[in-house]
């Protein structure tokens, strides 16, 4: 939240910066048809400005849903491949262990390091390795245990697949070619604001303006890495499938 707070106020200092120093360099009273110039140009350019921060900040809101979507999905399929081998019987003991050493590995261990490298755990992939390994070598010796292998085969590939999903979340972030745009925006609808005199009102709006897009380039920018703070996802499907595995 500091970081957030520091955002906004460096935001708001760049913006009333830029404002006071179009009005030091351009006439102190600029004609009617300056001032019509410059309130076209800054309707255009805060138009512009507002719908990419607008469609950056909605993708970046359906990416971080989607990331909990996946998350929910494999924790699902952990926990089915659990049961099913309870389901199966003494074959099927040792992939019970292995995925509560999973669900282990990924709460305590892989999560932090997607959010420091962006890199999936070793560890974690051994562990999913060993399942299916072990669900490959199960004897389908009835139409029940063949129905409960192949479930097991299907979830723990989807098990996989939603892992290499995470890693992408973890790895993918916005161009530096979008700060640059949004940065440029700021200076320039602030640069377009000094044909309004700088009475206490006039600043106070523009300071207002200068809070609210720096409040939202940092929501922006804290939910393109969803492994990080402020706004990192937690593990918290995970830890609780395993409390619910233990018990």
């Amino acid at each position: 939240m500091l970081i957030g707070a520091a955002v906004i106020i460096i935001t708001v200092a760049v913006v009333l910066l830029c404002y006071f120093g179009m009005r030091h360099i351009m006439p102190d009273n600029p004609d009617d048809r300056t001032k019509d110039l410059s309130g076209s140009v800054l309707f255009r350019i805060s138009a512009l400005h507002g719908l990419v921060l607008a469609l950056v900040f909605a993708s970046e809101v359906v990416e971080y849903q989607q990331l909990g979507l996946e998350i929910a999905t494999e924790v699902n399929a952990v926990s089915d491949v659990y049961y099913d081998a309870a389901r199966y019987g003494e074959a099927a003991d040792g992939i019970q262990s292995i995925m509560q050493e999973y669900l282990k590995v990924v709460q305590a261990d892989e999560w932090q390091q997607l959010g420091t490298n962006g890199d999936l755990s070793g560890q974690a992939w051994a562990q999913w390795d060993a399942g299916y390994q072990l669900i490959l070598d199960l004897p389908a010796a009835t139409p029940r245990h063949e129905s409960l292998r192949e479930n097991m085969l299907r979830k723990i590939h989807l098990i996989a697949e939603n892992r290499d999903l995470r890693e992408h979340h973890a790895k993918s972030s916005l161009n530096v070619l979008f700060w640059v745009a949004a940065l440029i925006g700021v200076l320039l609808v602030a640069a377009a604001y000094y044909t309004f005199t700088a009475s206490r009102s006039n600043v106070i709006l523009i300071s207002m303006y200068a809070a609210y897009t720096g409040f939202i380039l940092f929501t922006i920018y804290a939910m393109s890495n969803p492994f990080v703070a402020p706004a990192a996802f937690e593990p918290v499907l995970f830890k609780e499938l395993l409390t619910e595995l233990a018990s």
